[in-house]
């Protein structure tokens, strides 16, 4: 959990870093047979990976603070993308997510009263 800037600048150097991995891999898979073969044969790990790493899959991150289920998208989120942030924001209204975070909050507060801090 961190704030709007600092999570900006995570998740853009994140992207960035995810790019530059799978364009490095390709470059490597085409110096070589070897390498190609190998990178053939780890195609559905990296297929795996790169669908827990993408953004369209979630669609958007929670934004906390706000009273209800609030999904920040990515600036150039595709159709996916945005079909992916409505089924997954109206996931946390269904599960009462905005609830739950403010009882545990409020135990958290309770508690931190109680030993006087």
């Amino acid at each position: 959990m961190c704030d709007g800037f600092v999570g900006n600048v995570v998740l853009k150097v994140s992207e960035g870093l995810g790019e530059m991995i799978y364009g490095l891999l390709r470059s490597e898979a085409g110096r070589s047979a070897r390498s190609a073969v190998g990178l053939l044969l780890a195609k559905g790990a990296l297929a795996a990976l790169k669908k827990k790493a993408d953004y369209a899959e979630y669609g958007g991150a929670p934004l906390l603070g706000v009273r209800g289920a609030c999904l920040v998208g990515h600036g150039r989120s595709s159709p996916k993308a945005i079909r992916n942030a409505i089924r997954v924001a109206h996931s946390v209204a269904a599960r009462g997510v905005v609830g739950h975070i403010e009882r545990k909050l409020g135990e958290l507060r309770a508690r931190r009263q109680e030993e006087g801090v």
